[in-house]
């Protein structure tokens, strides 16, 4: 009877531990609460998960859905202390997640899109080599998914996004990825994230927004289509009122695709409630689209990111476009006090940043009139920008370097404007003059020549514009230049 019994104990036992089996469910509150936090709607997310592993304590997908919440933070707000805390979560996470059956095809995805969300917080806290090696490892683990679940379609909005990146790194990194054995081409990854936003698959389903996101950058930045991003935008209509994280987007993608005004309206728009997370990244972007419109409270919102943000990314940019609009106001005291900030605070990991600094030491103010000319130009305000570069002519500026200047920033204007032919003609003289020189006029001279001939079909023009941009050394904004021009010269070769 004793033996019967010890029987039936141990096997009551089994049955128990196979009922109590951890499992991914990505029921309904699971995906209210992924929605949430999508929406930068954070509390009210977290509030969901802690419902859901209280009522169903063996579902996985609370710990994976609750990384997009840590994630947000430090990538956005960058605070070291939040870092230090919540760096630990990582590795407690992967741990769980790898309890699950691993005949899920969440198995393998959740802890990929954990450690790949962590590679991108790393980036801004400076550990570049952990994020690489942290990119790979994602990267191999999603494909390692997709030879076992080739139908689970979020395997390749991640890996398709990744493959696109992959392709334009420039050729003096490109040992990097070959060392780590990463692929990459334009054209497969974008159809293979197009294969995530085309499909009505309940899975495909659920991370559509999140699809859309990675797919409206890598449009704009990789793919040089902007007509095609907006129209995508407009199609999709996207929540830029109720979804924070798109409101950031479209902001940013506006900021970066000479749009201030629209920009600023999406951002001034969208719902204000403390239900939303605090990004002080938001005051860093809406301050300087408003000082490219030259709005008045341009100011406060730059004073508002550099006082709150606790991170080292933008901020030698902030400072010197607060230095700028102190400058151009006539408050020199101001001015220099912000430009003496920009040697002590942020990094120079950006492209913007680094020419900040360089800017700083060189101890010059731009020219004033260049300076607005500038704004309103990167603001989108194009008629302003050239009726004041028409004030003046070349030869009324003293120095190589501002005349090269001025015949780069009125090519910029008519380029922008669609008079090809005037862009053309200044292009090609910011080219002859300024092709060895350090300032980054000439090499985006030739990177916009290529982008004028790549629209007009003239793939061999366009080809050895964006070689042109690829061989000039020692400029300003070198990196991100020469990511752009090689993205255009895989686009012309089909790649």
């Amino acid at each position: 009877m004793r033996f019967i019994f010890l029987i039936a104990f141990f096997c009551s036992i089994s049955i128990n531990v196979s009922a109590r089996q951890k499992k991914y469910e990505f029921n309904a509150r699971c995906q209210q609460a992924y929605n949430a936090i999508m929406q930068l709607r954070l509390s009210t997310g977290k509030s969901l998960l802690e419902e859901e592993k209280r009522a169903n304590p063996d579902n996985l997908i609370p710990y994976f859905i609750e990384n997009y919440a840590d994630f947000f933070t430090l990538f956005f707000n960058e605070d070291p202390a939040v870092y230090a805390r919540q760096r630990k979560q990582r590795a407690a996470r992967l741990d769980l997640l790898a309890q699950g059956p691993e005949d899920s095809p969440y198995y393998l995805y959740t802890q990929a899109a954990v450690k790949f969300q962590w590679a991108m917080v790393r980036v801004k806290f400076g550990e570049k080599w952990d994020a690489v090696w942290e990119i790979r490892k994602a990267y191999v683990t999603l494909k390692d998914n997709q030879r076992k679940f080739p139908g689970f379609l979020p395997n390749n909005m991640l890996t398709g996004s990744m493959q696109t990146v992959f392709g334009t790194i420039p050729e003096g990194y490109k040992w990097i990825t070959n060392i780590l054995g990463l692929r990459g081409s334009i054209k497969e990854g974008m159809a293979s994230l197009q294969t995530v936003i085309d499909s009505n698959d309940p899975t495909a389903l659920l991370f559509k927004e999140e699809s859309y996101y990675y797919y409206c950058y890598l449009k704009l930045f990789i793919e040089n289509k902007p007509e095609q991003l907006w129209a995508f935008i407009q199609r999709k209509q996207l929540d830029t009122k109720n979804n924070y994280l798109f409101a950031l987007m479209v902001a940013n993608l506006s900021l970066n695709n000479q749009k201030a005004s629209q920009g600023i309206k999406v951002l001034e728009e969208r719902v204000q409630s403390p239900e939303y997370a605090e990004i002080w990244y938001k005051e860093y972007v809406l301050g300087l689209m408003k000082l490219e419109r030259q709005d008045a409270d341009a100011i406060a919102h730059l004073e508002r990111f550099v006082n709150n943000f606790k991170g080292k990314f933008y901020v030698k940019e902030a400072l010197q476009r607060l230095s700028w609009a102190y400058y151009m106001k006539g408050d020199m005291a101001s001015a220099n006090r912000y430009r003496s900030l920009i040697s002590q605070r942020g990094n120079t990991e950006t492209d913007a940043d680094k020419q900040a600094q360089k800017e700083a030491k060189s101890g010059k103010w731009p020219d004033p009139v260049l300076l607005k000319a500038r704004l309103l130009s990167d603001g989108g305000f194009y008629e302003q920008a050239r009726e004041l570069l028409l004030t003046k002519r070349a030869n009324d500026f003293q120095t190589v370097e501002l005349k090269l200047e001025y015949a780069y920033r009125l090519a910029r204007i008519y380029d922008e404007m669609g008079m090809d032919t005037s862009a053309i003609k200044l292009y090609d003289a910011t080219i002859k003059i300024g092709s060895n020189r350090p300032e980054y006029f000439a090499a985006r001279a030739a990177l916009q020549l290529g982008y004028i001939y790549e629209k007009m079909g003239d793939k061999a023009k366009a080809k050895q514009s964006f070689q042109t941009c690829l061989d000039m050394e020692g400029h300003d904004y070198k990196n991100s230049l020469d990511q752009r021009a090689k993205s255009g010269m895989l686009r012309l070769e089909g790649k």
